[in-house]
């Protein structure tokens, strides 16, 4: 038998006048801390408006006429230099929104780019339009079916059934070609939407103590916050337990920390709404699970609730608007509705008036100040992953390593080596004082943009994704494998302990390694793995991290991976000038693209260590870059230096392409693995891909895949050959068939002379690139001229001014002597140069 339960188990909302004396006492609170508080508008909707009729009287206190928070409703949180304000109090069971940046679900983002975020508009559309398009297919075919199975000797049956017919077919087309259109976007994202960027909200010119995102259609903010609450599902079901039925038995055991956030969706009409919610920092698994037990999805309590779910009572009537914005509405329509339900004794224990009794309200921590916002988001991002790292709770493997590269950049960051690490690894930056390093911590974990970075580029260097991405990565590698000093020469016998520098002590602390000495390969592979997984995420086609094992190896884990600091337009140039050295940096460059193409070009090591015949030829990453390194220098069939130029600057440029692939003839493109594969089985041509260039560098009508790569690059290409014995070698006998070839001149070491027209054929290719980097090395000479002249002149200006004695004559003279060889050196260059442009013209 039901036993009928007291009536307000579920608690109405504070009523307007509380939210204006709860919002006072914070404000007077916060200036007691010396913290920075959030919007009033953001206590009024967000905070007072999730709270409990009786909670905010028991919250305040009003010493000499002063409204405050109580002493034991708030304590402060240290969060390294920053301060955060917490207010400990009970909310509503569902009003708190689970968070879209939990760290556990950081592999289901991609980085944040305006081309990403107009692609999930048109997978919306496209979304939204098969929709509509399988409704009327669904309706054709039951007319189609009415009209066959209607009896009668009408004349024109036949006609009808027959447009009936031809109406169906013509949906069930207009379908597949909408769903083939959605596969392709999918495919262009990555199968990842793109990372919401969050920043501390402005009032008057000045950050305060909340977040907001930046304007969303309608339709976008329901598809973002459907797609974070099913991946955080996905990855809560890992758990031992059912944590629903474990909330709904036994309630909420420990508290979660809140922050306050605003949305901004834009609505069909032109109406922009700006709602504020509580978003859950930490706990966002049960977040989600307490609206699962409450039968309310996320994106209702942020675009809007349905009247239909939270209708009134028989005797009173909804009102003309189909949707509730007010969060102290739909809330108190709720527990209306449950208490309503749960007084009934026919009421069910499955129904949600029942299940959600014991979190009918929550304890809770909600972020009410801190000292930096600007830095809030940061904060409370490291609060959450030191929270989930030091659980207990299963954690995936990725979003793991991706959280402890985080924690890595903090610890950089927290030592104030940040800068320092990365003005070593980036020697000829534009300006590494100017960096803004919160912005540099984001663009790092791909928590904001790369705009950040552009301070590390170097001076006269083009801004541009691609370089971005680059200068990321390369300062993702300096982080994690930082090089040390070298070792100094020895004096004595006397044992001689390795200085390991000021970088590598913060790796070895943030990721609990053993001493220097101790690094073996289990380090090197656990450091490669943290490095592939941060770098995974500047890409949005995200390949498997796994891919990148081998590429580092005990000396770069122990001495540090040492980068060419080249940029990737002078290492194109040089490449192109046939310098073998830029072009092996420029294939270490090109490896992360290479392993997170949208078609990839290196995968895990695959294949028989045994023999190729049981499954396919061994491949390993080493392998492949080391046949693309030699066939630039070694050369190989069918590869010339046009064609490995054209596909490195096809490979580099193409990840963020806002367009796929088109030839210039207008041929339709396919896979070169797939050139046999039947039409409908084939990958569709998306953005990322790359054209496959012959021999001269021009496209062709295929693109590039792992088919193409190992079939020009093979496993062959990388194995050294094995060195013959010299009695074959020295003075071959000159037989019938190579008469020809023993009168041919030699080297100095008995190979071959090489040809002087192939001489001369590579001159011409390789000049011109020769040519510009000599140019770019003039300007940067002329550039650094000019500013060392107006650094003499200030300093000469402020001498004057302050009237200080000139400095010692043998300093100055030593400089003189300095400038005087460099003025020497360019007037001797000057007249080299005047030989070239008169052997221009003979060329």
């Amino acid at each position: 038998m039901t036993v009928k339960r007291s009536d307000d188990i579920y608690p109405q909302v504070s009523a307007p006048a509380w939210a204006d004396k709860l919002a006072e006492a914070i404000e007077n609170t916060c200036a007691d801390h010396e913290v920075v508080p959030p919007p009033r508008e953001a206590v009024l909707e967000g905070l007072a408006a999730a709270l409990p009729d009786t909670e905010i009287k028991a919250l305040i206190t009003a010493p000499r006429n002063r409204r405050v928070l109580k002493p034991s409703a708030s304590r402060i949180v240290q969060a390294g230099d920053e301060k955060v304000l917490l207010l400990m109090c009970d909310v509503h069971g569902a009003a708190v929104l689970p968070w879209d940046l939990n760290d556990r679900t950081a592999v289901c983002w991609s980085s944040p780019s305006p081309e990403a975020s107009q692609r999930v508009k048109d997978l919306v559309a496209a979304e939204l339009a098969l929709q509509d398009a399988t409704k009327s297919a669904k309706t054709a075919e039951k007319a189609r079916e009415a009209l066959r199975r209607t009896p009668g000797d009408d004349t024109y049956a036949p006609q009808a059934l027959a447009a009936a017919t031809q109406k169906h077919q013509d949906a069930v087309r207009r379908v597949h070609e909408l769903e083939s259109e959605r596969r392709a976007l999918l495919a262009a994202l990555g199968h990842r939407r793109p990372r919401p960027v969050v920043r501390a909200v402005q009032e008057n010119g000045q950050p305060m103590a909340a977040l907001t995102l930046t304007e969303q259609p309608y339709a976008v903010a329901v598809h973002m916050q459907r797609y974070a609450a099913d991946n955080l599902e996905r990855a809560g079901k890992t758990r031992g337990y059912d944590l629903a039925e474990s909330l709904a038995d036994t309630g909420q055991l420990s508290k979660g920390m809140n922050v306050l956030q605003q949305w901004q969706i834009a609505h069909a009409d032109g109406t922009v709404s700006r709602p504020w919610r509580l978003a859950a920092v930490t706990g966002n698994n049960r977040a989600l699970a307490r609206l699962d037990v409450f039968k309310v999805r996320p994106e209702h309590l942020v675009t809007g609730m349905p009247q239909s779910l939270v209708p009134m009572p028989k005797d009173k009537k909804d009102g003309p608007e189909p949707l509730l914005l007010s969060q102290r509405e739909v809330l108190n329509r709720l527990s209306a509705k449950l208490n309503r339900d749960g007084a009934k004794p026919e009421t069910e224990a499955t129904d949600p008036s029942r299940r959600a009794a014991k979190i009918a309200t929550v304890s809770a921590e909600i972020v009410i100040g801190c000292t930096k916002p600007e830095a809030l988001e940061h904060v409370l991002r490291a609060l959450n992953v030191n929270d989930h790292l030091r659980g207990i709770q299963p954690y995936d493997e990725d979003a793991r390593l991706i959280a402890l590269f985080a924690t890595l950049v903090d610890a950089y960051a927290r030592e104030s080596l940040l800068a320092d690490a990365l003005a070593e690894a980036f020697p000829d930056a534009r300006g590494v004082d100017l960096l803004d390093l919160v912005g540099v911590r984001d663009a790092l974990t791909v928590n904001g943009p790369l705009d950040p970075l552009e301070p590390l580029l170097p001076a006269g260097s083009d801004v541009s994704p691609v370089a971005l991405r680059d200068v990321a990565v390369s300062a993702i590698t300096a982080l994690v494998f930082p090089g040390i000093p070298p070792m100094p020469q020895q004096q004595t016998n006397a044992r001689a302990v390795r200085d390991t520098g000021r970088f590598w002590p913060v790796v070895r602390g943030t990721l609990q390694e053993p001493a220097w000495s101790q690094i073996r390969a289990k380090t090197a592979e656990a450091r490669t793995r943290l490095w592939s997984a941060a770098v995974a995420q500047l890409f949005v086609h995200r390949g498997n991290i796994l891919s990148a094992l081998g590429l580092f190896g005990t000396t770069e884990t122990r001495e540090g991976a040492g980068q060419d600091p080249r940029p990737l337009t002078e290492l194109l140039l040089g490449a192109e000038a046939g310098d073998a050295a830029a072009w092996a940096a420029l294939v270490q460059r090109m490896t992360p693209v290479l392993i997170h193409a949208p078609q990839p070009f290196i995968t895990p090591g695959q294949g028989s260590e045994a023999g190729a015949g049981r499954k396919g030829v061994r491949r390993t990453p080493k392998s492949a870059l080391a046949a693309l390194t030699l066939a630039y220098t070694a050369g190989a069939p069918g590869v010339s230096r046009a064609l490995l130029l054209a596909f490195a600057k096809a490979v580099l440029k193409h990840p963020d392409a806002p367009r796929p692939p088109e030839p210039d003839d207008g041929t339709p493109l396919v896979c070169y693995g797939e050139q046999h594969w039947a039409e409908p089985d084939r990958t569709a041509i998306t953005e990322g891909m790359v054209i496959a260039p012959d021999t001269e560098g021009r496209p062709t009508r295929y693109v590039a895949d792992k088919a193409w790569f190992d079939e020009l690059f093979p496993v062959s290409l990388g194995t050294p050959v094995p060195a013959t014995s010299s009695a074959t070698t020295v003075n071959p006998p000159a037989e019938a068939g190579n008469a020809a070839d023993a009168g041919a001149p030699t080297s100095a070491h008995g190979e071959a002379a090489a040809d002087p027209r192939d001489r001369l054929a590579a001159l011409r290719r390789e000049l011109p690139a020769r040519v510009e980097l000599v140019e770019g090395g003039y300007q940067k000479a002329v550039d650094a001229a000019h500013t060392l002249m107006t650094d003499f002149e200030e300093a000469h200006r402020l001498r004057v001014q302050l009237e200080e004695e000139p400095l010692p004559a043998e300093q100055r003279i030593e400089w003189m002597e300095k400038l005087t060889k460099a003025r020497a050196a360019a007037q001797a260059s000057v007249t080299t140069l005047q030989q070239v442009e008169a052997l221009i013209l003979k060329v």
